[in-house]
């Protein structure tokens, strides 16, 4: 009788100590999610380049992938710049629901060139110290080396590395996408 209690009893016992006593810490998306509570959006007095004012709550109800940078565009600029692209597209019909936002923290005018190479990304023009202030970074970095996810309602919520892997931030994307039924 015994022995048919400890059977039965067995995954119970065995459930409950995977749960409380050997914690998995397995986890499966390559950005590092942020808690939209330590960080909301805060009014950052954006402007467009055509100098009317923009607000990041225009995007409300898609997903937006934003990156912060000068209006020079180093390499490493024109690198994100050009993965967030490339991954909006990779998305296939779940494209429409990305935008891409390019956060400018200075007044220098932009190439004609860039502007046409990347299309379709939103820029807009900030003071850099709200975004210092707002944005979460790793230690060494700014935050001109991430780009960062706001979800459909309007929080942040992830940060890919410096020099992240644009075939990891692509698998994150899908899963938001998947897991996501709203923007």
């Amino acid at each position: 009788m015994l022995a048919v209690l400890a059977v039965c009893a067995s995954p119970l016992i065995i459930s409950y100590l995977t749960y409380y006593v050997i914690k998995p810490e397995g986890r499966t998306n390559y950005g590092d999610l942020i808690d939209p509570r330590a960080y909301p959006i805060p009014k950052l007095d954006a402007t467009s380049l055509d100098q009317k004012p923009a607000s990041l709550d225009d995007f409300r109800g898609k997903w937006v992938m934003m990156q912060i940078g000068n209006a020079d565009c180093a390499d490493a600029c024109r690198k994100r710049l050009h993965d967030m692209r490339q991954l909006r597209l990779a998305q296939g019909k779940e494209m429409e629901r990305i935008e891409r936002v390019w956060l400018i923290t200075d007044d220098k005018p932009l190439e004609t060139m860039l502007m046409r190479e990347f299309d379709g990304t939103r820029m807009l023009r900030v003071k850099p110290e709200a975004l210092t202030k707002w944005l979460p970074v790793d230690n060494g970095t700014t935050p001109a080396d991430h780009i960062y996810m706001i979800d459909p309602l309007g929080n942040l919520m992830m940060r890919f590395p410096k020099d992240a892997d644009p075939n990891k931030i692509k698998k994150d994307l899908a899963k938001l996408l998947k897991a996501s039924r709203i923007g």
